[in-house]
Formats: C-alpha cells, sequence, structure tokens
C-alpha cells in the first residue's frame, strides 16, 4: 500500500503535469506575470463554469473576504453574522474592517450556521450575514437569503471549501456554491478541490455595479493607472497560479466525484459503528441529490461518540494515517475574538463539536486499499 497523505498534491499533479507545464509555459514565454492573458482567460473560464456573471481573480480567500465586505461599503461598528465553528479566516476579515463579529452556533448535522441562530443575532446594527459552506456543503441558502432580504442584509458567501458543489432549492433548481448571495469569496489554497501551487482567491458577484467597485479595489483603487478613484488593495492572482488554475478547472468535477465516491466508500464501512457518526447531506439535497452533488467532501468529518478522540487522532498516526480536527477551538473562545457579550449557552453545539469531531484523508488520489485500512484501523480502536 502506498503511503497515505491527508491530501495527495504530488499525486494529483502527477496526472496533469503535461498540462500544467504546458499553461505555465505560456506564461513564461509571455512574460505577463501580473494580470496577464491567463488570468483573463481563467476569470472567463470559471465565470461560465459557475453560471456567475463576473469573477475577479486575487491573492488569496482571506483577501477575497474582506474585499467583498469593503466593495459592500460595511462601516466600522456594522454587526456581521457569522459560524463559530469554521476557521478564523472568515472572523478576521470582520475584526480588521473594524465591523463587529457576531459569531453564531451551527447545526448539529451538517456543521452549517443555524438559522435559528441566526434569527435571534439580528439586530438593528446587523448589516451582513457570512455562511461558510463548511467541509464541502452549502449552508441553507435559500432561508438565509429570505431572512436578508426580510432584514436588508447583504449575504456574503464563504465559498474557501466547497467550490464546484451545487445548491438544490426546494423546486429542484440547482446552482453553484458562491453564486447566490449578493457576492461570494473562496480560496484555492493549494489543498483545496481547486488549488493553485501558492495562493490565490476569486470573488464572484451577479451584481455588475458591485464587481466594478471590487475589481477597482483590488488594484489600488485604480481603473485607470495612477487614478485612485477608491480606497484599495494589492491583491492580484499572479499569471501563473491562474495557469495552473486553468489546467485545472476542467477536471474540477472529476475531482469532486472522485472524492464523492471515496466518501460512499467510508460512510458505507462505517455503517452499524453506534459510535461514529458520518457526514450528513443538508437542506433538500436528502432527496434531490442521488449522486450527492451538493456536497464535494473538501473534508471527511466524522463524529465519534463515547470514545476518546484525542486517544484515536494519537493512534491513527501512530499507524501512519494522518487526520485533522477542524477545529479544536471555537472562535469565540479564541483570545482574539473572546467577548463578553457571549454565553456558553449560545455555543451548545459548537462547544461539543470540537470535542468529537475528526477528518480523515479525503483527496482524488485515494484507493480502496487506503480507505479500507484507514476504516478497519478506526474500527477495531472504537470496539476496543
Amino acid at each position: 500500500m502506498k503511503k497515505i497523505q491527508m491530501v495527495d498534491l504530488k499525486g494529483q499533479y502527477e496526472e496533469i503535469k503535461q498540462e500544467v507545464t504546458a499553461s505555465i509555459q505560456e506564461v513564461l514565454e509571455t512574460t505577463a506575470f501580473i494580470n496577464g492573458p491567463k488570468v483573463h482567460q481563467f476569470q472567463k473560464n470559471l465565470e461560465q463554469y459557475l453560471g456567475v456573471k463576473h469573477v475577479i481573480p486575487c491573492a488569496n480567500g482571506t483577501d477575497a473576504l474582506q474585499i467583498a465586505m469593503m466593495g459592500l461599503g460595511l462601516k466600522p461598528g456594522d454587526e456581521v453574522i457569522t459560524a463559530d465553528f469554521t476557521f478564523a479566516a472568515t472572523v478576521e476579515v470582520i475584526a480588521l474592517l473594524q465591523l463587529t463579529p457576531v459569531l453564531v452556533d451551527v447545526n448539529e448535522d451538517d456543521f452549517n450556521i443555524s438559522i435559528e441562530a441566526i434569527k435571534k443575532a439580528i439586530t438593528p446594527k446587523t448589516k451582513a450575514i457570512v455562511p461558510v459552506h463548511l467541509f464541502g456543503q452549502c449552508a441553507n441558502m435559500e432561508a438565509i437569503m429570505e431572512l436578508a432580504s426580510a432584514h436588508n442584509l447583504y449575504v456574503i458567501e464563504d465559498n474557501a471549501q466547497a467550490i464546484g458543489a451545487n445548491y438544490a432549492y426546494k423546486n429542484g433548481e440547482k446552482v453553484k456554491a458562491g453564486t447566490i448571495g449578493h457576492v461570494g469569496a473562496t480560496s484555492f489554497f493549494p489543498s483545496k478541490n481547486l488549488g493553485c501551487y501558492g495562493d490565490g482567491g476569486a470573488i464572484f458577484t451577479n451584481d455588475d455595479a458591485l464587481a466594478h467597485i471590487i475589481r477597482g479595489i483590488v488594484n489600488h483603487g485604480m481603473y485607470e493607472r495612477y487614478h485612485h478613484d477608491v480606497v484599495g488593495v494589492n491583491s492580484r492572482l499572479d499569471s501563473i497560479q491562474a495557469a495552473v488554475l486553468d489546467a485545472k478547472l476542467p477536471h474540477l468535477d472529476a475531482y469532486n466525484k472522485a472524492r464523492q465516491e471515496a466518501a460512499r466508500k467510508y460512510t458505507k464501512a462505517f455503517e452499524g459503528i453506534d459510535k461514529i457518526s458520518t457526514p450528513k447531506l443538508s437542506n433538500n439535497c436528502k432527496t434531490i441529490c442521488e449522486n450527492c452533488d451538493c456536497h464535494v467532501f473538501h473534508q471527511y468529518t466524522l463524529r465519534v461518540k463515547g470514545t476518546d478522540r484525542d486517544a484515536l487522532v494519537k493512534h491513527l498516526n501512530e499507524k501512519g494515517i494522518p487526520c485533522g480536527v477542524y477545529y479544536p477551538i471555537p472562535l469565540h473562545l479564541q483570545k482574539a475574538y473572546a467577548d463578553s457579550r457571549y454565553a456558553e449557552t449560545d455555543f451548545v453545539v459548537t462547544n461539543q463539536l470540537v470535542k468529537d469531531v475528526i477528518s480523515l484523508p479525503m483527496h482524488t488520489e485515494l484507493d480502496d486499499e487506503q480507505i479500507e485500512f484507514i476504516t478497519s484501523t478506526i474500527i477495531n480502536f472504537i470496539n476496543g
């Protein structure tokens, strides 16, 4: 059996080596390293793939979130609601812009932001909601957009973990994750489902006016050289990273299908194990998505109950099986984001998840032998 990787970027690269090399070579020969033809080509191809009017590439996913908020004109003191159970980048940019983060609990089944928690958190100061499409599937966007409309709020989708996922409305219509809210943001960090070979990100919107503002913000506030019309930043996707992404984009659906197939095999192996809770499909996917195209499994995350999770992590590492705990500390308990407004009773689900969750190796190159070894090792540990 080949060595198990948490993410096998080398194996994936070997399969597309010629395409990536040819795409990068185009950039090297043109020497258009910043804002070159490859960036524009990738932008157009991603717009077509997502079915969105505007894709604005930028330097990384954290910048994408920050620039989205800047583009919406949010002001210091405005409250922005987001999930407590996620990576810090989401709340980080809220704080950096001197907005007021309002952290809320998540659902027990799919780990995404709780609609009921959002409702309780809305105040006259609330200006935006940032749902994080955690681990590869969308939050309940239909309900979130209804809430936003009722309270005149912006919705900024954090789509860093769900590129290529579909969201199914109650009527059966499907749209791509990140294209439903007023603006979406994603990351192309190498381990993402669509990852480059460095840092990269992008912002999505169907709003022409907002897209225009954001295009200025990413480039020092310039629409014409040396004319600074808005306050901006320096956040551009370089042409070599765009070349890598453009070579990989045609493979994204196949990559996601490989992840979905690995997830099905994991789930089947754990059937009947009472102490293991496997990932659940959210919202309308339970009945509409026969092939699970609403979850692209950026992570395959279990909950273990009645078992020492940390001891399991240690055991897996000793057996040569990498794993991750996403996330070990809730954001409301992080020193940087602690706030006296919060009560522990506001985060009942999150506080339990951080004790229970464990993410298994998940990537496009997993094979049956590896999956069998991983699952049998976990089952044997749990059964004692």
